[in-house]
């Protein structure tokens, strides 16, 4: 699993160190059981026990169990920055690099229907969060509406749409796909995202290019 990403210019003395991973403990303690039984049914006791902390040194943390999420942002812009550094690399079609990008953004929700279901609760009943996400969602659009114009310069996006607008409909769906399983699942999430973003991609080729040819 990829680790929260660190402050940039983090000092790497003994003890960052071991507050990174004392963090990095507590995340993943609180995404084990959110996906086990949901986020209403756990409390910060269930997380400090299985995280082996005490309650003091959860709150040092994270304000509430809900602001945990919040962690799980920083592993998402770090995937789409991975996907940004591929699409720049060039070796593959957009679409691939997409898909890649969907598998990875999907892999930590995919864990449970019971997780997604607590994110997107999380997000519509406390603010802070709700204000977080946004945030990150934003950035988000930001480095999707890069990898896309990369893509357009490339010739394998159509040139005529907003990359930001082909970037809002890419989470769009994303989210769609992930609540929508979270209520029926039965695949697994990758393959429902797989699915889902290979229609995407369908949509957004610029015509009458192909990619032997996408150069200007």
């Amino acid at each position: 699993m990829p680790a929260l990403s660190q402050p940039r210019h983090a000092p790497h003395d003994r003890r960052s160190r071991r507050r990174a991973e004392t963090r990095e403990r507590i995340f993943r303690a609180a995404m084990s059981l959110f996906a086990e039984r949901g986020m209403a049914a756990t409390t910060v006791e269930d997380i400090t026990e299985l995280a082996d902390v005490g309650k003091g040194t959860f709150f040092n943390y994270f304000p509430t169990k809900e602001h945990v999420l919040n962690a799980l942002g920083e592993i998402q812009l770090g995937n789409l920055a991975a996907a940004l550094e591929d699409a720049r690399d060039g070796t593959d079609p957009i679409a691939e690099v997409l898909q890649r990008l969907a598998r990875a953004l999907a892999r930590e929700p995919g864990r449970s229907p019971a997780l997604v279901r607590s994110l997107m609760m999380a997000h519509l009943s406390n603010d802070a969060v709700r204000e977080r996400v946004v945030d990150v969602l934003g950035q988000g659009r930001g480095i999707l509406a890069q990898i896309l114009r990369i893509g357009q310069e490339r010739g394998e996006v159509r040139r005529e749409a907003d990359p930001l607008v082909l970037a809002r409909i890419f989470q769009q769906t994303m989210f769609g796909t992930m609540l929508f399983w979270s209520m029926h699942p039965g695949a697994p999430l990758p393959e429902w995202i797989s699915q889902t973003i290979g229609h995407y991609c369908a949509s957004i080729p610029a015509e009458g290019r192909s990619r032997a040819g996408r150069r200007p």
